[in-house]
Order: structure tokens, then sequence, then C-alpha cells
């Protein structure tokens, strides 16, 4: 299955993945040996805490190789500027405010950075549209109508 991000995104995935394979996963390692070197694991603390760290990280280790190798990197110069596509930045107008969202990959959705998935509601009204179009989408609040002022 290809995971779509963007060329920044996929990017940081590597750089993510090198942290935790060159610097996170060796301390770790060592942790454990120094812990495992405390005598009876049973009753070993800190042994536990740093075998199930050692698990989670290389968990993420896992997922962040899959991600990589099945990344398909997000190409919007093609249709650049004519419509939404994913990895465009988009400025809607909701209302009176206007407000600049990112379209990116689900790996990369940070809402709080206005990076917001290609697969959200939202994601998936605004994907082909062009400036000047209004697209609805159903909020927790209720429904919310954005216009596309510009497509960056």
């Amino acid at each position: 299955m290809n995971t779509q991000v963007t060329k920044e995104g996929l990017e940081a995935l590597k750089k993510e993945l090198e942290f935790l394979l060159v610097e996170k996963r060796p301390s770790l390692v060592e942790r454990l040996a120094a812990a495992r070197s405390q005598g009876d694991l049973s009753e070993n603390s800190d042994y536990q805490n740093a075998r199930e760290e050692l698990e989670f990280l290389d968990g993420r280790i896992s997922e962040l190789q899959e991600i990589i190798k099945n990344a398909k990197v997000i190409d919007n110069n093609a249709t650049a500027n004519l419509a939404v596509c994913p990895g465009n930045s988009v400025k809607v107008r909701v209302g009176s405010q206007e407000v600049v969202f990112c379209l990116v990959g689900d790996w990369e959705a940070n809402p709080a950075e206005k990076k917001i998935s290609v697969t959200s509601p939202l994601g998936k009204a605004l994907l082909g549209k062009k400036k000047g179009d209004k697209v609805e989408v159903d909020a927790p609040a209720g429904r919310v109508i954005y216009e596309i002022v510009d497509i960056l």
C-alpha cells in the first residue's frame, strides 16, 4: 500500500529514522545492558522499563521503515495552481477570516500547523477544486463553507 507524503515529509521521516537508529537505539541498548548487569531481572524495574522502551522504539523503527519503503512522493507540479492537489497550500475564506492550509499525506498531518491530510473531510472536499470554488464540510460545530481564495 502506497503512503502519500510530500518531499519534505519524506525527508523528515528519514531524519527521524536515522536519529532513532544512530542515536536513540544504541543508547537504549546500552541502558538495557547496564540494567541487566545489576542482577535479578525479575525485580529490576530499570531493566523492565528499558526493555519496554526498546520494544516500543523497535516498533516505531519498523513502522518508519515500512512507510519510507512504500512512500509515494506527492508531485503537484503537473497541475500547479490550476486545481487543488496533494502538496498544495490553499488559501480559503471562512466567513470573514482567511486561512492557509497545506494538503499533506496522513503521516504529516498536523492541524496545529495547518497541515491537513488529503483524506480528512476538508482535504477530500478541497481536492480537485479551483480558485473561487466553494466547498461545504460537516464539522462538529455544523456545516462550514470554505471558499478557495488562492492555490499556492
